[in-house]
């Protein structure tokens, strides 16, 4: 491999690889949160989207060829893109290229994870990359590619994987795979009803991160033969990995945090619970994932709002929030706001309490309401006196309550429809 030698290794690496992250997904165990979006799409954290997290990695990584594979209900993810992502230097052969379903090979869309990068060969062949990384676009996590394409090369692979250790009974939702000293992975099987756990630790199992790196002439190889094959379902777990891996070269790459080695913060915020549960873990006092990092910073669309404002300060009327992150933009006024992420363009009006909640943007909660354990989606106007979280079963009666318990209110469960349809 040319200049492997140099310092500079890792950033011709870098420089020379394409990201393709794929956000084309229903994300149908959000439930409502993606009836009108994709799960890529949807708001995280207080102020991003939770693509902005692959997307930031490859910024933060040196690697400034990105393409987005789009197809389910793309609007707000195209416009969040454009207008946040829209920086990059062409004369630099700097870009995010959306590339939306469009039947250019096959008169189909998107019927896989591989057939979505099959039908936009062309393209990829047009930048001539050395490495095309295969990204999922719906996990939070923080990490350098640059490090796992410089393991790539010394592992002589043709395909590294990134993998993480998931607890056994968590395992079936993930390729499980095996492996042996030298991290080449012997076995791999995509979502097993009893997974295998790993060698000396009967609790966990080594699982796909769903993020791959190809050697770009072996991806070419692998997707035509893939696509030639009428028994497949064109999926990189199911089908394009387990074929492989007898054959050719395919690696695993640890997701371990640099300075101790240990299991590196990632989420997948698939479900209306875990994505409840990660919001709120980012009001802990010292959570895991760190927003505040200057060195790795979360790039998104940078809104111009006015700062939070907390007004009235009397005996049984005091704006406050505690334990919570507020955005840009919102009001507490006379409410009480706890362990809460509230975005952006949110109002919290007197004698109001909120607790443990995630508040997604431009929600307006009015007076004397009692709110606790719930999300509350976009564009909800919570009329005064409500009471959502404390009595389960006359939550369920009108809104979404998932098996721990979380209620998911959407404007179309309070009849306030945002989306007009025939």
């Amino acid at each position: 491999m040319k200049y492997k030698n140099s310092p500079r290794f890792i950033s011709y690496l870098t420089r020379n690889a394409l990201a393709l992250i794929l956000a084309g997904g229903r994300g149908v165990r959000l439930k409502q949160l993606t009836k009108w979006r994709a799960k890529p799409a949807v708001p995280f954290g207080g102020k991003f989207r939770i693509i902005d997290f692959s997307l930031s990695n490859c910024v933060n990584s040196g690697i400034r060829r990105i393409g987005v594979l789009t197809q389910y209900k793309s609007h707000s993810l195209n416009l969040h893109i454009q207008r946040g992502w829209g920086h990059f230097r062409g004369e630099l052969r700097e870009f995010v290229e959306l590339l939306p379903a469009q039947q250019r090979i096959e008169a189909s869309w998107y019927s896989g994870t591989a057939d979505s990068v099959y039908q936009n060969l062309d393209i990829i062949r047009t930048h001539s990359p050395d490495h095309v990384l295969i990204l999922a676009g719906d996990h939070i996590y923080k990490m350098d590619y640059g490090t796992m394409l410089a393991r790539h090369v010394d592992y002589n692979a043709d395909v590294t994987v990134g993998c993480i250790e998931v607890p056994l009974e968590k395992a079936s939702a993930f390729g499980v795979m095996s492996v042996d000293e030298e991290m080449r992975i012997n076995k791999f099987v995509e979502k097993p009803e009893t997974p295998e756990s790993m060698p000396g630790n009967n609790r966990y199992a080594l699982c796909s991160m769903g993020i791959y790196i190809f050697n770009t002439k072996f991806l070419y190889e692998q997707l035509i033969r893939d696509a030639d094959d009428p028994k497949s379902s064109h999926d990189f777990g199911k089908d394009v990995l387990p074929r492989i891996i007898d054959r050719y070269r395919v690696c695993a790459y640890p997701f371990t945090d640099s300075d101790n080695r240990v299991q590196a913060y990632w989420r997948d915020v698939g479900t209306v619970d875990a994505f409840w549960e990660a919001n709120l873990e980012l009001t802990a006092v010292t959570p895991e994932l760190n927003l505040y990092d200057d060195e790795w910073p979360i790039w998104t669309l940078q809104e111009q709002l006015p700062p939070a404002k907390f007004i009235f300060d009397d005996e049984k009327r005091r704006g406050m929030a505690i334990d919570s992150m507020v955005s840009g933009g919102c009001i507490i006024s006379g409410a009480m706001v706890r362990r809460s992420l509230l975005f952006s363009h949110v109002s919290v009006n007197d004698y109001s309490r909120v607790e443990s909640s995630v508040v997604l943007p431009e929600v307006t909660i009015g007076k004397r309401c009692r709110i606790s354990r719930a999300v509350i989606d976009k564009g909800c106007d919570i009329a005064n006196d409500m009471v959502i979280g404390e009595n389960p079963e006359e939550d369920r009666e009108k809104y979404y309550v998932t098996p721990n318990g979380v209620v998911l209110v959407t404007p179309e469960m309070l009849g306030q429809s945002l989306h007009h349809v025939r």
